[in-house]
């Protein structure tokens, strides 16, 4: 990265990379964010990250301290229930725009998502029978990715440009290992995750679309509630 690019791009960029951390867990909450440190990392003054940091200060990412600089800031439990009321609004709507239109192609792409999913969390509850700890969050595990395709089949398949945008937004919003986090200290949690994914699933199969709205909604809102009782603690 250079700063032959526009200023205000520059900062963006700054902005977008040093949050891209943040949300995927690479920076941890409570982390000192140095100007000089980022500066010589991304080959830029420290003029543009400072005005990055102040961005993500606006966005309550980081939170800037006189003569200390900035700190990561973590999501209260208040912010996550909010959010995730919304986001379970928002992708109960996706799943119910979804459910009339989805195609036999995507119905399979969903199957083999799900079952990825049932393997991923069948060896975590393994793993923990066994005495061993689970695997630690990564945006390349299979739970992760099983996931991610399950939620965006659906969401693509409800064809509201509006509504992928407005749930994107509130997926950057929160650190995303934060859900994880929560799921991985019990096997009950993990094996309920995959029966709500089979419920919406089925609802989904029957064209049922009040129904897929209502199931992608409460595990949605379940997801929210685990995370906000981990920030509680």
């Amino acid at each position: 990265m250079t700063q032959t690019l526009s200023s205000t791009g520059l900062v963006d960029r700054l902005a977008a990379a040093i949050q891209a951390r943040i949300l995927s867990g690479e920076i941890p909450t409570e982390s000192r964010l140095r100007q000089e440190t980022l500066a010589a990392e991304f080959g830029v003054s420290r003029t543009p990250v400072r005005e990055a940091l102040r961005k993500l200060q606006s966005a309550g990412v980081v939170v800037l301290e006189p003569r200390k600089g900035a700190i990561v800031r973590g999501p209260t439990a208040r912010e996550v229930r909010e959010a995730y009321l919304v986001r379970g609004e928002l992708e109960g709507l996706a799943a119910e725009l979804a459910t009339p239109l989805i195609g036999d192609e995507e119905l399979d792409r969903l199957h083999e998502a799900q079952a990825t999913f049932r393997h991923s969390v069948e060896e975590v509850i393994e793993r923990r029978r066994a005495g061993s700890p689970p695997a630690p969050w990564s945006l390349e595990s299979e739970w992760e990715r099983a996931n991610n395709v399950f939620h965006q089949v659906i969401q693509e398949a409800a064809g509201n440009r509006q509504l992928l945008a407005a749930i994107a937004h509130l997926h950057r919003s929160f650190p995303r290992h934060l859900t994880w986090a929560a799921l991985s200290k019990s096997s009950h949690l993990l094996a309920e995750n995959i029966e709500e994914h089979h419920r919406i699933l089925d609802a989904v199969e029957r064209r049922d679309a009040s129904q897929a709205r209502a199931e992608m909604a409460a595990h949605i809102h379940s997801a929210g509630e685990l995370v906000a009782v981990l920030l509680e603690r």
